[in-house]
C-alpha cells in the first residue's frame, strides 16, 4: 500500500518548545481531495497543508482538518513555508500562496521566521453577551463591563472575537456542542476567546480558541483567528501591533506576533507571524 510522507511542525513554538501542530505534504499535486481529507484524518493534528504547484503564485496550499477542507489556515501555513526553508526548497525572501481565500504574500527570515500577510479585515455580526457567555461558562456581566464588543470578524476565515476580564480565560467552561451549533447556525468557523494583559507584561493578549464545528475542540495557536483579533485590537484600542500568547491552557503555549500597516486610519495589510520547530516526520497509508 502506498505511503505518503507527513512533516509534523511545531508552528508559533517559544524557543522550540510549545506551539502548534500542523501536518505538511509536499509535492502534493497528484493528491485528491479525497485522499488529502483521509490524510488528514489519519495524521489527527487540528490541520494538514498541502503544498502543489501554481500557475498564479509561487505555490497553491489547500488546508484539511480532520473532518472538512477550509479555505485558509494560518499555522499550516507558517509550518508549510518553514518547511520549505529548513529543506533549503526556497531561500529568505518573500512570495505568494494561493489559497481559497485568495493570493497572500508570505515573508520568509534568514532565520527562518515565517511572517503570512492575511485578507483586510471583513466585519460582520455584533452578538449580544447573553447569547454567547453561557457557552463558556461565565457571567454576561463580565463581558458586558468590558465595553467591547462580541464581533464576528474574518481575515481568511470567520471568527467570533469575544472579550473576557483578565483573570477568566482560564476558568472558562465550555459547552462545545452549543458552540458547533451557533457556529453552524451563523456560518462561522469557531469563537476566538481573549483576556488583555497587563502593560508589563510581554504578551498583549491572551488568547484560547475552539472550533468543534470543524473538529478542533480547542487550538493552541490560530494563525487566521489572531490576524482578525489584531484588526480587532486597533479599531478598539489602537495596537498596530501586537504579541498574542496562546495554548497555555493546554500546555502548549505559542507565541504569535501581529503587524498591520495603517493608511488614512485604515488597515491596509495583516501580517502574522511567529517561528517553528520540526517534531517529526511520519507516514500514512494513502487511500485510492
Amino acid at each position: 500500500m502506498t505511503q505518503v510522507d507527513v512533516y509534523l511542525i511545531q508552528a508559533f513554538s517559544i524557543s522550540g518548545q510549545g506551539g502548534n501542530l500542523a501536518g505538511v505534504v509536499l509535492q502534493a499535486d497528484t493528491l485528491t481531495d479525497f485522499q488529502k481529507q483521509s490524510i488528514a484524518k489519519q495524521v489527527g493534528v487540528s490541520e494538514t497543508a498541502f503544498v502543489n504547484q501554481s500557475d498564479k503564485a509561487d505555490f497553491q496550499l489547500s488546508f484539511f482538518t480532520p473532518t472538512v477542507e477550509v479555505d485558509f489556515c494560518g499555522h499550516a501555513t507558517l509550518s508549510a513555508f518553514w518547511l520549505l526553508h529548513h529543506l533549503t526548497h526556497i531561500h529568505a525572501g518573500c512570495y505568494q500562496q494561493e489559497t481559497k481565500a485568495g493570493v497572500l504574500d508570505v515573508e520568509v527570515a534568514s532565520n527562518g521566521d515565517v511572517f503570512m500577510s492575511q485578507g483586510l479585515p471583513i466585519w460582520s455580526t455584533e452578538f449580544y453577551a447573553e447569547d454567547i457567555a453561557p457557552m463558556l461558562g461565565i457571567e454576561s456581566r463580565l463581558i458586558v463591563q468590558l465595553g467591547l464588543p462580541i464581533q464576528a470578524l474574518s481575515t481568511g476565515l470567520v471568527d467570533v472575537i469575544i472579550p473576557v476580564p483578565y483573570g477568566a480565560l482560564d476558568r472558562l467552561v465550555v459547552d462545545l456542542d452549543s458552540i458547533a451549533r451557533f457556529c453552524q447556525q451563523q456560518r462561522c468557523v469557531g469563537f476566538h476567546v481573549f483576556e488583555m494583559n497587563p502593560p508589563n507584561s510581554s504578551y498583549t493578549a491572551s488568547c484560547r480558541n475552539f472550533a468543534p464545528l470543524v473538529g478542533i475542540p480547542e487550538e493552541s495557536a490560530t494563525g487566521s483567528s489572531s490576524g482578525a483579533l489584531a484588526c480587532y485590537l486597533n479599531r478598539y484600542l489602537g495596537y498596530e501591533q501586537s504579541v498574542f500568547e496562546q495554548g497555555r491552557a493546554m500546555k502548549m503555549s505559542s507565541r504569535i506576533m501581529t503587524k498591520l500597516t495603517l493608511q488614512e486610519e485604515e488597515v491596509r495589510q495583516v501580517q502574522v507571524g511567529g517561528e517553528g520547530t520540526f517534531s517529526k516526520l511520519i507516514s500514512v497509508c494513502l487511500d485510492k
